[in-house]
């Protein structure tokens, strides 16, 4: 009976987060002069007013999940990735550079697609360990580790792009010279999104979930989470699980930003990591670590995301506003998670 009265008061305060958060964008879009009812209206017909529209949003649930089934490897391990939008950076960069390789070969381009997804996650995972190798062996924080690998990451995508992987005779911030149709991977019918890419991403989803909640190794990354002192004198190599951590990780991110050129831009462009590591980032703090919460949450702020490209094409707001929401649902339902462990004497 007790616990169940403790789920349900727990709902509740979720449920206030969200009312609250709602209630906070409409109060800021009434200051801006905005009608928030047909805001809101705008970003729903943005994301599922038609198929097209559907299938974006599926486009960028990809990458969103997966980088925030990465980030909770990380988190568990008591560690925060900031490095994952470099991450994904460099898989990108690994995918195209062994596509470019096997151009104008005669390799099988359905196994140059495999080799190039392989090669992105490794990318990934290289990347990321660096980051753990700063922090375990540094003595760097993460934080300012990952952030300068983000800098190097993307100087040297911006640098491939416009140097070495530049178009003939043109410098274009639009990316590299698109791939022939036979190395990109297929999309359903007419639409952006490839079912190959859902398919990985739900395998991903599986693999995350049992690995967090249905092995040891998952439970040791929570205990060196929970204390890393502690756990190291129960026995656990706690540094040896922090790189691993650091690893897998990586191996998502890497993925997300291998499927990012071979099946949505079928090149590499400057901002090819499309800021959907932060975005992780802040879902894997919404659903407080639970791999179960990863493809709904995810999903609904792929919609938001997508939803919102309306505002400033209709009400002509600011292109940011989308942010804007999807930061303060975040704040609120934290900071309600916060009122309700202080109310029900949780820790």
């Amino acid at each position: 009976m007790k616990q169940s009265r403790i789920r349900s008061l727990s709902i509740l305060f979720q449920l206030g987060g969200l009312v609250l958060a709602f209630g906070f964008i409409s109060l800021i879009l009434v200051l801006i002069g905005a009608n928030p009812l047909q805001a809101f209206s705008l970003i729903w017909q943005g994301a599922v007013g038609s198929d097209i529209r559907i299938a974006s949003v599926l486009v960028a649930w990809v990458p969103l999940a997966l980088a925030t089934c990465g980030v909770l490897v990380t988190f568990t391990a008591g560690l925060w990735n900031i490095g994952i939008e470099g991450q994904i950076t460099i898989g990108a960069i690994f995918t195209t550079g062994v596509i470019r390789l096997f151009l104008n070969t005669s390799v099988n381009p359905i196994l140059v697609i495999i080799i190039s997804i392989l090669a992105g996650m490794v990318g990934g995972a290289l990347w990321a360990a660096l980051a753990g190798v700063l922090k375990v062996f540094g003595g760097v924080n993460e934080i300012f580790g990952g952030l300068g690998l983000n800098f190097i990451a993307t100087a040297l995508n911006i640098g491939l792009i416009f140097g070495a992987w530049s178009r003939p005779g043109v410098a274009s911030m639009s990316g590299t010279e698109p791939f022939p149709v036979e190395y990109w991977l297929p999309t359903f019918q007419n639409y952006r999104f490839s079912w190959y890419s859902i398919i990985l991403t739900v395998i991903g989803l599986v693999v995350i979930y049992f690995l967090l909640q249905g092995t040891h190794f998952g439970l040791r990354l929570k205990a060196v989470g929970k204390g890393i002192k502690s756990a190291f004198r129960l026995g656990i190599p706690t540094w040896q699980h922090m790189l691993l951590s650091f690893l897998v990780c990586g191996l998502f991110a890497g993925l997300a930003g291998a499927l990012q050129v071979v099946a949505v831009y079928h090149r590499l462009i400057p901002s090819i990591s499309s800021g959907y590591g932060f975005m992780g980032l802040m879902i894997g703090m919404l659903i407080n670590y639970q791999a179960i919460w990863v493809a709904p949450i995810a999903l609904f702020f792929a919609a938001l995301n997508i939803g919102g490209i309306q505002l400033p094409i209709v009400m002509k707001l600011d292109s940011t506003l989308s942010g804007v929401i999807q930061g303060t649902l975040v704040l609120f339902i934290l900071l309600m998670q916060g009122v309700k462990q202080k109310v029900l004497g949780e820790k």
